[in-house]
């Protein structure tokens, strides 16, 4: 009796599932050598265990077929191709040149609306949903991003005259190259900050402090971030808190993949009016209709009043008994602790 496979996988197939099990066990590396330098507890091995269950939900997930789910990047694409304006030849150094120049300024604004509207948040904040800031968070993705459908970010490239395989390649070459910038093993790297994307730009962009919320979106380089003023360096006086900011401490990882999703559909329930619809789901992330919600903008706010209440001068208030030296030891008292 001949045993066959159901599923023939192509190269491409075969590829993702070799690097993915590369990205594993290099991932598993850092957490050995992490646990040994700084103690078992340094290195949350629930939540590696959790980002490998995650990527088994998305295996699972994308072997549905596309026109199951709201695959539409592809279909897209492929129709922008055909209306594209011209034709840009892909054999020459400089079409791969300008193809990574306009990756990398389309993938900056997927990204940007990844964490500034909210639809798309409900898919990119698993992304962001770990607590430690290891290799891991790398590919710990969404199983939802068929669903939000960020790719169609990308099909804008092929009306340029960028055929879907060309944008398809050089998207896979940008994720690739984040992988390494998932650490906090490395440091600052010099001159190259604020240049390239590195583990220190990347550390800040995955910190929940208001101080460093919302920024530093770009793949491989920092330019588009400097042109659109999202660029912001590690600070030495702010170390990264990473995460969400209301941390995240499930180790479901079906529950960490709906969260956000669960939470948009219980505000839409309560929603009273199109406004209210349109906000919870295309506004900010902690949008509410009151203008009370913990968006990035509202969380910044409150920094800045603590920081302008610890500053102000402490109100000099004489004390009626002042003058009486009996008065004087219970009102040193009462000021104690």
């Amino acid at each position: 009796m001949q045993f066959s496979w159901p599923h023939h996988f192509t190269v491409v197939e075969m590829a993702m599932v070799a690097a993915g099990i590369a990205a594993a066990s290099i991932t598993a590396l850092e957490g050995l050598a992490i646990s040994r330098s700084r103690g078992a507890a340094a290195y949350d091995w629930r939540a590696f265990w959790t980002t490998i269950r995650i990527n088994l939900w998305r295996a699972a997930v994308e072997a549905i077929p596309l026109g199951v789910v709201m695959g539409a990047a592809i279909p897209f694409g492929a129709w922008m191709y055909e209306q594209r304006l011209w034709t840009v030849p892909m054999d020459t150094w400089w079409g791969w040149v300008l193809m990574f120049f306009c990756t990398e300024f389309f993938y900056y604004w997927m990204h940007r609306a990844g964490h500034r509207i909210r639809w798309y948040w409900a898919s990119h904040m698993v992304h962001h949903s770990g607590n430690q800031y290891n290799l891991s968070a790398a590919f710990r993705q969404s199983i939802t991003g068929k669903i939000s459908g960020a790719f169609v970010f990308f099909a804008p490239q092929c009306l340029l005259g960028f055929s879907p395989e060309a944008v398809a390649l050089s998207y896979i070459f940008n994720l690739v190259y984040q992988f390494w910038i998932h650490t906090d093993v490395i440091g600052k790297l010099g001159w190259i900050e604020g240049v390239f994307n590195t583990p220190s730009a990347h550390r800040v962009h995955h910190g929940a402090n208001p101080e460093y919320l919302d920024c530093n979106y770009g793949g491989t380089i920092m330019l588009f971030d400097r042109i659109f003023g999202t660029y912001v360096p590690e600070r030495d006086d702010v170390k990264v808190r990473v995460g969400l900011v209301k941390p995240l401490t499930t180790y479901s990882a079906l529950a960490i993949c709906l969260f956000e999703w669960g939470n948009l559909l219980r505000d839409l329930r309560r929603a009273r009016s199109l406004r209210e619809v349109a906000g919870y789901m295309f506004g900010p992330p902690g949008w509410a209709p009151d203008g009370q919600g913990l968006t990035t903008e509202g969380l910044r706010a409150q920094l800045a009043r603590e920081a302008e209440t610890a500053a102000a001068p402490a109100p000099v208030v004489e004390h009626p008994a002042a003058a009486n030296d009996d008065a004087m030891p219970a009102a040193a008292a009462a000021g104690g602790r």
